[in-house]
Order: C-alpha cells, then sequence, then structure tokens
C-alpha cells in the first residue's frame, strides 16, 4: 500500500492517548451536551473532536486515534484535506449561497458533469444534487414514480436508505431508526434479500428468483415502479449478496419496465475498490444515488441515472433550497479529484488485502482455542466486516461487538459496529490512511477481539 500524498493531511498521522477515553474536557462537553443537545441523537464515542485528517481523530484532550470509521465512510479523502479545503475557502470568499433554481452558477454543473461521466453505463445521463442520502433515493422514487406512473416500490430485507418519512419505510430496522415514528409512506413492499452467511448455501441466482416470485405474488411487476437496492448493505450489516443476486435482479427489472436504483450512498466513491459497488457485478443501474464519500465531508448528495427517465419529471418538480450547495459543489470537485489523482480505488483494493488478511489471522487462532467468535469476514475493499457469533453456532452476539468496539477505543482505535442483530464490527477507513497507521489499527482490534472473546 503506497503512502498518503503528503498534501492530503496536515494531522500528525499516529495513534497517541494521553488521558483516558473520555478525558476531562470530552467529559465536560459531554455534561453541556446533555443540557443542550436533544437525547434521541446519540453518537458512537464518547470524545469530542478538536482535529481531524488523514487516517486519525484528535480529540480535545489531545489523544490522537486511529478512524477506521471515517464519519460513516464520508471522509474518503481525509477530514481535512488540503485540496478540499482551499476549494471550500476559495469559494466561501466568493458566495456561500445564490440557490441554483434561482441563480445558477458553473460548479453544480460541473458536478453533474464529473458524476455523468463516473458512474456505470456509457448512455445518456442527467444529474440533480441534494444534500443527504435520505433526499437523494427519495428524489429517484419520484423519479421512478412519474416515468413509469405506477406506485410500488420495492425494498429489501436488512436494507437501510435514510431517516425521513419515505427512506425510514424502505429501511429495514425498526431500533433506532422507525420505532414510535410511524405511520410511514404506503405502497413500500420488503422482500428477502441474498445474505450468503445466512442463506444456508443458496445462490445468487436463486436467491434473486426468491425475491421475484415473491414480487410477481404480492405485488405484480405491473403495479412496480422502481426496485431499491444497496449493492452492498450498509447498516444491515455490509452484507454482500451472492454473485448473480444483482444481476438477476436488474435483468427482470428492464424486462418489466421496473426502475432498478443503486443505492450507492455508502459504497460509492472509491469505497469498494471501483468508483461504484456495482462495478462489480457489472451492473448498469437506472438511477443511482450518492452521498457520504461525495464531496470531503460537505453534505452533498446526488441522482444520476438515464436523461430519459431524469427528464420526465415536470420542470420545477426536483431540487431544493440548498440542494447542490457551491460550497459542497468545489468540495465535490476538489475530492474527486483527489480520489483520480491518487488512484483511490487501487487503494481500497490494498487496504482490502491487508485488513483480511490480519483478519483472517485472528479468526484461525481464536478457532484453534475453540473460541470461534468470528462467524464471516466480507465486504470490499475499504468496506469490511467481522460478523460476531457465540461460539460454535450462527447465533448473533452483539454484546460482544459492543465490547470489542470498546476495548478498541480505550487503545485509541474507532471501531463502528452494524448489523441487523448488532452484531457486526464495520471497517472503513479512510482511504487515504498509510499502511503503518492501519497495521497498527488492525493490531489493535486483533487484541481486542481475542481479549474479549469468551473462553
Amino acid at each position: 500500500m503506497t503512502p498518503i500524498n503528503a498534501t492530503t493531511a496536515v494531522v500528525p498521522q499516529e495513534r497517541r492517548l494521553v488521558t483516558e477515553i473520555p478525558g476531562p474536557r470530552s467529559a465536560a462537553l459531554a455534561a453541556r451536551r446533555e443540557a443542550a443537545v436533544a437525547r434521541g441523537v446519540t453518537s458512537v464515542v464518547p470524545v469530542f473532536a478538536a482535529r481531524a485528517g488523514g487516517g486519525v481523530v484528535v480529540d480535545v484532550d489531545g489523544n490522537s486515534l486511529i478512524d477506521l470509521g471515517s464519519g460513516i465512510a464520508v471522509t474518503t479523502v481525509g477530514a481535512s484535506n488540503l485540496q478540499v479545503a482551499a476549494a471550500v475557502a476559495e469559494q466561501a470568499a466568493l458566495f456561500t449561497h445564490t440557490c441554483f433554481m434561482i441563480s445558477p452558477y458553473e460548479s453544480y454543473v460541473a458536478v453533474a458533469e464529473r458524476l455523468n461521466e463516473l458512474t456505470p453505463g456509457d448512455h445518456d445521463k442527467r444529474t440533480v444534487l441534494f444534500n443527504s442520502g435520505a433526499e437523494a433515493v427519495e428524489n429517484a422514487i419520484k423519479i421512478a414514480r412519474a416515468t413509469t406512473g405506477r406506485n410500488a416500490v420495492v425494498a429489501f430485507d436488512h436494507a437501510y436508505h435514510g431517516r425521513t418519512n419515505l427512506t425510514m419505510a424502505l429501511t429495514a430496522k425498526s431500533l433506532p431508526y422507525k420505532h414510535s415514528f410511524g405511520p410511514f409512506a404506503p405502497e413500500v413492499y420488503r422482500m428477502p434479500a441474498s445474505y450468503p452467511f445466512r442463506d444456508g448455501g443458496m445462490d445468487g441466482a436463486q436467491a434473486a428468483r426468491r425475491a421475484i416470485e415473491l414480487m410477481d405474488k404480492q405485488v405484480g411487476a405491473e403495479a412496480i415502479a422502481a426496485v431499491v437496492i444497496e449493492p452492498i448493505q450498509g447498516e444491515g450489516g455490509f452484507i454482500v449478496p451472492a454473485p448473480g443476486f444483482l444481476t438477476v435482479l436488474a435483468d427482470w427489472c428492464r424486462a418489466h419496465g421496473v426502475v432498478f436504483i443503486a443505492d450507492e450512498v455508502q459504497s460509492g466513491f472509491a469505497r469498494t475498490g471501483t468508483w461504484f459497488a456495482c462495478e462489480h457485478e457489472n451492473v448498469v443501474p437506472d438511477l443511482i444515488t450518492m452521498a457520504k464519500g461525495i464531496a470531503g465531508g460537505m453534505p452533498l448528495s446526488a441522482v444520476t441515472g438515464r436523461a430519459e427517465l431524469m427528464d420526465s419529471v415536470h420542470e420545477g418538480g426536483l431540487g431544493g433550497t440548498y440542494g447542490g450547495n457551491p460550497v459542497a459543489c468545489v468540495a465535490a470537485l476538489a475530492a474527486i479529484d483527489e480520489m483520480t489523482t491518487l488512484d483511490l480505488p487501487a487503494q481500497a483494493r490494498r487496504i482490502e488485502d491487508t485488513v483480511k488478511s490480519a483478519l483472517w489471522a485472528v479468526a484461525e487462532k481464536l478457532a484453534d482455542q475453540d473460541r470461534g467468535v468470528i462467524g464471516d469476514i466480507r465486504g470490499r475493499g475499504a468496506m469490511i466486516a467481522v460478523e460476531l457469533v457465540r461460539p460454535g453456532t450462527d447465533e448473533p452476539a452483539p454484546a460482544l461487538a459492543r465490547a470489542v468496539a470498546a476495548h478498541a477505543l480505550s487503545r485509541g482505535v474507532i471501531v463502528l459496529t452494524c448489523g441487523t442483530f448488532g452484531n457486526v464490527l464495520r471497517l472503513l477507513p479512510p482511504l487515504v490512511i498509510t499502511e503503518d497507521l492501519l497495521v497498527e489499527a488492525l493490531d489493535v482490534l486483533a487484541d481486542a477481539l481475542m481479549s474479549c472473546s469468551p473462553r
């Protein structure tokens, strides 16, 4: 793995602990937070950031933590990338907002041009920009409904698509995302996904046919506007569908006039070793939704798709006050340039090799000691998951996942959890992390797994 470019991080790239976690300043800020911030907003780690960049987050107490979370796959090029920061500063000095629907500006058009070029397929495309992943998903469905004249939308088990009313309906997991927030948008139908670790050997084509049979029986192809799916499911547990699953689904959609929407909010922008995860299966979606890693930490999202679909919506039917904000647009252009210059898709593939090699070594050690808690290691690029189970079973072990993440944090490494059952460790390092820093973080994670696993 090649070192990152020196221009991508100005924060010292080291793990350093000077206090317990959390330190006194973070604890004081936590008390202020409790009195000021709604309790419904939670945080994964109990430390307050002061600086971040490259592969580290430095807290207000001076602790430098290795970041294996990237703000949930957002800071792909680092949290203080110099090229992104310079573009943001220059644009902010010119103007921060006019509203593209009032007085348009070139950077919005330039982002649309880049996304039309980067996304899969060589067909004629159009793009529209928004603020969040949920907005992108909602608008993709609006486009699909306007195009087809149909209402029904199909989503899948273990899916996560956002926290707005419609995207909560699409999201599978109740707590914490949906509980007590209903009723939800109607005409959303959930189908079984491909989950190789829990599918009993079912291959991708079989899993797709299972879902298609249920769609035909329960909804009817003639009623379905869109099928929306994450090519690698994110919050559901970084589930990589079995080969053929996405292809068969996409082919069925094409045959029946159903819009195939790839939700690449978490998996896009070099994260999985290609620009977009659906490229691993050679799937060309009709519409693709993007956010997170698109703009180096600035809020921006997009829908890109076939021109005939995108242009089917009446004038004024798409947009929003802040959608495609000029500061976010120049950040996106700088971030995409950095991803290209540094060849971050290749960097993601090298990260995958390093991470999986280290994790399988830990799995073998635990199995040799009859502590086989690692049920599955999966993912692509720098989107890797470890599914933890009770030894000798496939029964989820969510308490163990929480314990391992807490142990790693106490040693200065940020590790996130996810999964329908809460038993998955997810690794999302910035793609600009150095080899030495990544290996050090994996050593800490290995120690956490060995120390926390039941004997």
